[in-house]
């Protein structure tokens, strides 16, 4: 059912006779302004009030509304009431939300004794508000931000990146990911190097360690996780790690000693018996100041 439009215009055939006041200059109105719903600020036109109202009237009364006297004598006379309620508010000039502008309409219809007319009108803003929240609620699962990893554009992951930073909460009562997830895309732009991603979500979370020392281990964890991706040269989630360790381990040792950076003596050892002893849950331990320490040096 369509009554009002916010951008409507006097619509052929429906005949609204506006009062004298509202055919003067539109100088009269020129200090006045409408604010919408999308923050756009419009002049102020009392003939689009009489429109939703006609076509509130359409709504109950059926298209023959339109060529009824009575009808064009009852919204001019009720739009009058409108402007004049507004106005009174700001004789000076102002501006006008539209919800007021509709909210005017609806009381006059009510007073006027149209009680049909007026529920048609309510029921017709509760079924556009609730179009603007459906829309609203598409826009913001859509991804709006996308990022650039190994030369390819591609939509950031924003459940990946919250089940990263709830990861690295886990068992911390007192850390919120939810802070540390709107630091983070809040300092984000479209385009942003995925390096630069796990960055802002440590400082997000580094800068909340003065709040609370729990941050400190929040963003030791999440240093650890571009720590793994560097090292193993793939993403490796905490629980991951266990079974990492003791594959990666020999490699580490080997690769080593093949770039004469460790002692070839190290490669006699049992390496599949050492990589399975070291024991990942160990990494919670680190705050910090001292992951990032071990890892400077």
């Amino acid at each position: 059912m369509q009554i009002a439009q916010e951008n409507a215009t006097v619509a052929p055939g429906f005949g609204v006779a506006l009062p004298e006041a509202q055919r003067t200059a539109a100088s009269v109105y020129a200090d006045y302004k409408v604010i919408r719903r999308n923050g756009a600020v419009v002049g102020f036109e009392p003939a689009k009030i009489s429109v939703a109202m006609t076509k509130a009237f359409l709504a109950v009364n059926g298209s023959q509304g339109a060529a009824s006297a009575r009808i064009r004598e009852l919204v001019g006379g009720l739009t009058d009431a409108v402007v004049g309620a507004l106005l009174r508010r700001q004789p000076q000039g102002g501006t006008f939300h539209i919800e007021d502008i509709q909210d005017q309409v609806e009381l006059a219809l009510m007073r006027s004794g149209e009680h049909d007319v007026a529920r048609a009108y309510v029921l017709y803003r509760e079924e556009r508000t609730r179009a603007r929240l459906q829309e609203k609620a598409a826009k913001q699962v859509e991804p709006g931000l996308h990022v650039v990893e190994n030369g390819r554009r591609q939509p950031l992951e924003r459940d990946a990146l919250r089940a990263v930073i709830e990861a690295a909460c886990k068992g911390l009562a007192d850390a919120s990911p939810e802070a540390i997830l709107e630091t983070t895309l809040r300092d984000l732009y479209d385009g942003v190097p995925m390096d630069e991603v796990r960055k802002s979500a440590v400082l997000a979370a580094r800068a909340l360690i003065e709040k609370d020392p729990a941050y400190s281990f929040v963003t030791a964890r999440l240093l650890l996780d571009t720590i793994r991706l560097e090292v193993l040269g793939d993403p490796a989630s905490q629980a991951e790690m266990e079974g990492r360790y003791a594959e990666y381990f020999p490699q580490f040792i080997e690769r080593g000693i093949a770039a004469e950076l460790l002692d070839p003596e190290l490669g006699r050892f049992d390496l599949n018996r050492l990589g399975k002893a070291l024991q990942a849950r160990r990494d919670l331990q680190f705050g910090y100041l001292g992951l990032q320490t071990l890892y400077d040096r």
